[in-house]
């Protein structure tokens, strides 16, 4: 039966290679149980519902992944996203999560929709490539800097804004190490590097007595807290507009170089370099984030971790399917998520910061028109603790820059009306 659904002869694979391939998967991906949690409990919803709407959201999306579009490739909650959620969103611009989770449904209806009319090409090659990377970097920078506040190495100072924290505090030693452990274990290629370095300065902080153990297995917590709370009707106000396009955009953008990315590690592109059944696999990842606003969680996305899998052997959706059981299995290891600390979280936050800056070094930075949007891309994030606002800053700097070195023609249409649109966000309906 597996043979004939997956066709793992004609993908050169056994079962026994998908096994392997998902739990691999699983293990380098699993650390966003204990974060997005963590994360989503500062904008004031249930960590323990948070906990289940994150197991569920990634196994439902990894079992469409798999069963419908029949790709090794997993999903789950975002990184980036469910931090602008939190830090950008609700605590920034003042929404409740609710009219939050709300722009996330629209946003992931805004994804099904540009699907299902192949939409997808028109809108990615609108977008310059430049401000694709500079997205990228600005994520990563505003992931570093929750990474540096949680665990108190960079406090607030009246003066300059921010400072150096108190470097010999728990917190910040916790977070200092966590992240060397992680950096470490990575280069040395350990599977499952980023969920190690967490659990390592759990257990540690608690040898010391400076965290408590909560238990390890338990019945699942209630979802009902987040179950269809999404505020729709409070997200469709124009101040949304952009935080919207944030989560669409951003999802937009890492699903799509998660699957070419993967695809090519896995010899899955067809011989013009694309990706067969390309519009299944978004299908899959849009359908997963209305799915996970629904249950309670940010945006779920594909993750690039799932190219670990392929390099163990995984090559079709039976990959996933193995990933979406173990995500249903964690569910019944909720009393460990909650002992997770803000500061052994902020090592993985760090480490995803510095994979996502990476993107910086693929910038032109002999064109001026090239890197000046690209840098406010990057800064504007983290200082403003808003994607949304760097993005649309961006996007007006873009095309702005251009039309005045006389590259105005250089520039599509798409990128002058969304920078109109983030103009008029910013100086009409403000």
């Amino acid at each position: 039966m597996l043979e004939r659904y997956f066709q793992l002869k004609a993908h050169n694979t056994t079962v026994r290679n998908e096994v392997v391939g998902g739990i691999t998967t699983f293990l380098t991906m699993a650390y966003i149980i204990f974060v997005n949690p963590s994360i989503l409990a500062q904008a004031g919803m249930d960590q323990g519902a948070v906990f289940v709407a994150t197991c569920l959201a990634a196994a439902v999306g990894c079992l469409i992944m798999g069963l419908y579009a029949n790709y090794p490739i997993a999903l789950a909650p975002g990184m980036g996203l469910n931090a602008f959620f939190t830090y950008g969103v609700v605590l920034g611009m003042g929404y409740t999560w609710e009219q939050a989770l709300g722009a996330v449904f629209l946003s992931g209806i805004l994804f099904i929709f540009i699907s299902i009319f192949r939409l997808r090409e028109w809108v990615i090659n609108a977008i310059p490539s430049s401000l694709k990377l500079g997205i990228a970097a600005g994520i990563g920078l505003f992931l570093a800097m929750i990474a540096l506040q949680n665990s108190g190495i960079i406090v607030k100072n009246p003066a300059t804004m921010v400072s150096l924290g108190d470097l010999s505090s728990p917190s910040a030693i916790y977070g200092l190490l966590g992240f060397f452990v992680i950096c470490a274990l990575a280069y040395l290629n350990v599977t499952g590097a980023v969920m190690i370095g967490i659990l390592f300065v759990t257990i540690l902080s608690m040898l010391f007595g400076q965290n408590e153990f909560g238990g390890l297995v338990s019945a699942p917590p209630s979802i009902a807290p987040t179950f269809l709370a999404m505020d729709i009707e409070g997200a469709f106000q124009i101040s949304m507009l952009s935080v919207i396009f944030a989560f669409f955009f951003v999802d937009l953008f890492d699903t799509s170089g998660t699957l070419i990315g993967v695809g090519q590690r896995g010899g899955l592109l067809d011989k013009d370099g694309k990706l067969p059944r390309l519009k299944k696999a978004l299908l899959a990842d849009s359908g997963a984030t209305v799915v996970g606003a629904a249950l309670g969680t940010s945006s779920t996305t594909s993750y690039i971790e799932s190219a670990s899998g392929v390099a163990a052997g995984g090559r079709t959706g039976l990959t996933a399917v193995v990933v979406a059981l173990l995500f249903i299995l964690s569910l019944f290891f909720a009393p460990l998520a909650g002992s997770i600390p803000a500061y052994a979280t902020a090592g993985a936050l760090m480490y995803v910061a510095v994979l996502m800056t990476s993107s910086l070094a693929h910038v032109d930075w002999d064109d001026i028109t090239e890197a000046a949007p690209v840098l406010i891309a990057a800064f504007t994030m983290p200082l403003t603790y808003s994607i949304a606002d760097g993005i649309a800053l961006s996007f007006i700097s873009y095309a702005v820059i251009k039309l005045l070195s006389g590259q105005g023609k250089q520039v599509g249409v798409a990128v002058y009306l969304l920078a109109a649109l983030f103009i008029a966000k910013f100086f009409i309906f403000v």
